[in-house]
């Protein structure tokens, strides 16, 4: 049997109650569960049905490309989706990334 912790026995002396361990239900993970955990809060709309694509750069890369953004009037998605829309022609693949703005 596993001791109890500091707080159950803190949550006993102040005269509260825990639920027993028999009757503690665990119910079995879901299909695709391990992807909602990481994430306890609901996607925004514009979030749904994508998924991230996670780079690292220098500091100094960033801060260009959010100046260039902003000097452009546009979302840092809008341009970095530019950006690959130009690599995927230059390799003659569908321009895919979906855009904020049409330019």
């Amino acid at each position: 049997m596993k001791k109890a912790g500091a707080l159950a026995s803190a949550l006993r002396s102040s005269g509260a109650t825990l639920p027993a361990a028999s009757t503690v239900r665990k119910e079995p993970p879901s299909p695709g569960a391990s992807e909602a955990v990481a994430s306890a809060k609901p996607l925004q709309p514009s979030r749904r049905e994508t998924k991230a694509i996670t780079v690292h750069f220098p500091e100094e890369v960033r801060r260009q490309l959010k100046a260039l953004a902003g000097e452009q009037g546009r979302h840092v998605d809008d341009m970095v989706a530019e950006a690959l829309n130009l690599l995927f022609a230059k390799y003659r693949r569908a321009e895919i990334a979906p855009r904020k703005v049409s330019k």
